[in-house]
């Protein structure tokens, strides 16, 4: 059979994985796939507590087959499983805090849900399911008049596949990667100073941002270490790299950061061409640097994890033309970009990352 919408193979693709489910499980799989989660995360430190017991116990619990880490459920959100966790470094904290901010922010639309009913509703009427094809259409009646609520997995789901996961958006596990290689670091050295590179308006604030959301750390900018007009010469645009302050950022930020004293720096405003007031920095165990050009040759010895985010082209310019405007974006593909595709090519930022990104859209 096949699937002529996306939320068809949403649902095949969990009664493939999944032998022992019944219709309430995939409305489950459904209304996490729309809406989340449907959990409200009040109680922090309880619900922390809970995710590590469940986490214990998923450790011997009996499955038909070992789950992935990542389960995704459509565009919108995805399954991430405890099993797998421990394997991959994530830490239980990191997660629940993914998983709360899930829950928090805004899910989608009630009108995806029910749009979603209604495909399952016609795959069971095609037979695409084992089950009783009556009895599953009324389950699905009973739910819809119930103002279709949060769902249960049914106790045969229970028994045979023994779930334990968290659903969070799928924005997120995107970054999952980059999320485990800060644990292990954390875990292991207990401090850690990690570079985010890539094109422009691959997203390196943004996931700096959601760093910072999910860690106490400290978050620097490399958009605060351009040059200063009289730095501004042919031969320094020249050097690949060379646009940016690359000295000043190591006296001002590597350097007190790896002495582990408290320190203020200088960001400077290209659209002002001055200094902005001092900006003081207390130590934390994390600190992020972001931005083009901060795996600079020089820079990038002091970091302990290297992160690449890879954009391609068509969604680099879409991109810059929503956040910038179509004269900024000439600017952009004329003079900036060029600018750092040599300096990627020069210095192999990319091949010297330990995590690379895709990302698009």
């Amino acid at each position: 059979m096949t699937p002529k919408h996306p939320m068809d193979q949403v649902l095949l693709d969990q009664a493939a994985r999944y032998p022992a489910l019944e219709v309430g499980d995939l409305i489950k799989a459904l209304y996490q796939a729309t809406l989340g989660s449907g959990h409200f995360v009040a109680d922090a430190p309880e619900g922390r507590a809970f995710l590590r017991q469940e986490l214990q116990d998923s450790q011997g619990a009996r499955r038909m087959a070992a789950p992935p880490l990542v389960e995704p459920l459509g565009p919108a959100f995805c399954r991430v499983h405890l099993a797998p966790m421990a394997e991959a470094g994530l830490a239980p904290d990191t997660l629940f805090t993914l998983f709360a901010l899930s829950a928090q922010e805004a899910a989608g639309e009630m009108a995806a849900l029910t749009a979603g009913l209604e495909r399952l509703e016609a795959l069971i009427r095609r037979g695409a399911f084992p089950f009783d094809q009556e009895a599953a259409l009324a389950h699905l009646r009973d739910y819809r008049a119930r103002g279709c609520p949060p769902a249960r997995h049914s106790a045969a789901f229970r028994a045979a596949h023994a779930p334990a996961y968290r659903v969070i958006q799928a924005a997120y596990a995107l970054f999952l990667p980059v999320f485990a290689g800060i644990d292990r670091l954390l875990a292991r050295q207990g401090q850690a100073m990690v570079a985010i590179e890539g094109g422009s308006a691959s997203g390196k604030t943004s996931l700096a941002a959601l760093l910072a959301r999910v860690y106490d750390c400290n978050v620097f900018h490399m958009d605060d270490f351009f040059l200063q007009a009289h730095q501004r010469t042919p031969e320094r645009y020249q050097e690949p790299g060379g646009n940016v302050d690359y000295e000043r950022f190591e006296q001002e930020v590597q350097k007190p950061l790896r002495e582990g004293g408290a320190f203020s720096y200088r960001p400077f405003d290209c659209q002002t061409m001055a200094f902005r007031d001092w900006v003081p920095v207390t130590p934390r165990a994390l600190n992020i640097v972001e931005g083009a050009y901060s795996l600079h040759p020089r820079l990038a010895k002091v970091y302990d994890l290297r992160v690449f985010l890879q954009i391609d082209k068509i969604s680099q310019a879409a991109r810059i033309l929503k956040r910038n405007g179509p004269a900024l974006q000439q600017r952009f593909l004329g003079e900036w970009i060029p600018l750092e595709e040599a300096y990627f090519a020069v210095t192999g930022a990319k091949a010297r990352a330990q995590v690379v990104v895709e990302v698009g859209g």
